[in-house]
């Protein structure tokens, strides 16, 4: 689990304004990510092999927000860079883990 996932007010502006900057994208509040990071069920690549800069990618679900939630972390200081609601491969993974590996609930 991530203890002490935090957010800069930049950070946290910066998701919580991303419909403007991608049309049809969510609004993430941070409170979802602290759900999301605390999720027993969620995915956690440290690092993320997507991130050039070593970052963490959590997924998760988030109950306030309604569904799941990639959150990505400086593993320094585990305060948060980014989140989206999550989708694609991220999302497939998350919802085949629940289900279990025959894809049944």
């Amino acid at each position: 689990m991530i203890l002490g996932l935090w957010w800069d007010d930049e950070d946290a502006e910066h998701i919580r304004q991303r419909s403007p900057r991608y049309p049809g994208a969510t609004d993430i509040e941070p409170a979802w990510t602290l759900e999301a990071a605390a999720d027993p069920h969620r995915i956690t690549r440290e690092p993320d092999p997507k991130s050039r800069s070593g970052h963490t990618r959590i997924v998760g679900y988030s109950l306030s927000a309604g569904f799941v939630l990639t959150v990505i972390i400086d593993p320094e200081d585990h305060s948060g860079v980014t989140a989206w609601k999550t989708s694609g491969a991220d999302l497939r993974e998350y919802l085949g883990d629940r289900r279990g590996e025959d894809g049944r609930s």
